[in-house]
């Protein structure tokens, strides 16, 4: 019962929008099994997931401007800003369908709209070719199509970066959304190529100490509570049986930064250069 629940939140969130606050945490990963175990009264797995603990790998391909405005809109903390994400699952890509997202943040709010197409389907011209077809299940992920591909002419998107990482997912079992996702293993690669997905190309770790340092002596592991505008209880006594301190995150941010490193651009802010070579 609990994994038909799953499946049809699952099959939801492919063509709905999903409005929803999220917290994210480092956490050494002596705390997981800790968290996990808190949880496991409220929450069932991720029916994606495989093996024990449930995990599975998300591919992330991140378009963005030539000025990379998306990225600056995250760094500068813009009140308003969005992202343009194509994702597919697991370490073997072309097995799962490619889901495109765009990810708004209105203040605390986030507003994901999100669309799937097959995997063979994503390439640059999809983007570029108005006469190009697809077959959408529902007239609602047609319009979030059409959505994200306009938001990607308007900014000249490109292929600018993939991330990729393994995650660990659970919802909550009596909840209408409550969802906690353990993010490990971080790397990315930067990329001009509209559907490699990082085959035959170098990845770089991007969840040492020194890429995560908020002054922990150790690597984190990336916490996540999603949850409508009212949390359950049960996870607001998570963060404080835990003593949790919500920080930012972004994935994406992090791996500019990295590059810009090795690169010497887009520039480095003053607070990303003192966490990196500190």
């Amino acid at each position: 019962m609990a994994e038909s629940k799953n499946k049809r939140k699952g099959i939801a969130q492919a063509e709905t929008i999903v409005e929803r606050h999220e917290a994210k945490y480092l956490i050494p990963y002596s705390l997981v099994k800790e968290i996990r175990s808190f949880i496991k009264p409220f929450c069932d797995p991720d029916f994606n997931g495989k093996g024990e603990p449930p995990e599975y790998v998300i591919n992330t391909l991140q378009l963005d401007g030539p000025s990379m405005p998306l990225h600056y809109a995250k760094e500068r903390e813009a009140l308003t800003r969005f992202k343009l994400r194509v994702r597919t699952y697991g370490m073997e890509v072309g097995k799962a369908p490619v889901f495109l997202e765009i990810k708004r943040k209105y203040g605390a709010v986030v507003v994901k709209s999100r669309t799937s197409i097959p995997f063979e389907a994503w390439t640059k011209e999809l983007m570029e070719n108005r006469t190009i077809k697809i077959k959408f299940r529902s007239e609602r992920e047609a319009h979030a199509f059409i959505e994200f591909r306009r938001l990607a002419q308007e900014i000249g998107a490109r292929p600018v970066v993939i991330i990729r990482y393994i995650r660990e997912s659970y919802f909550g079992r009596n909840d209408h959304y409550a969802r906690i996702t353990f993010d490990r293993a971080l790397e990315y690669q930067p990329t001009t190529n509209w559907n490699s997905w990082g085959r035959g190309g170098r990845w770089y770790s991007m969840d040492a100490t020194w890429q995560q340092n908020k002054s922990y002596p150790f690597s984190a592991c990336v916490l996540e509570i999603k949850t409508l505008a009212d949390a359950p209880q049960w996870m607001m006594d998570l963060v404080q049986r835990f003593n949790l301190t919500r920080m930012g995150n972004c994935k994406y941010s992090t791996a500019i930064w990295q590059e810009a490193l090795f690169r010497g651009t887009p520039e480095i802010p003053d607070y990303a250069c003192e966490l990196f070579l500190t």
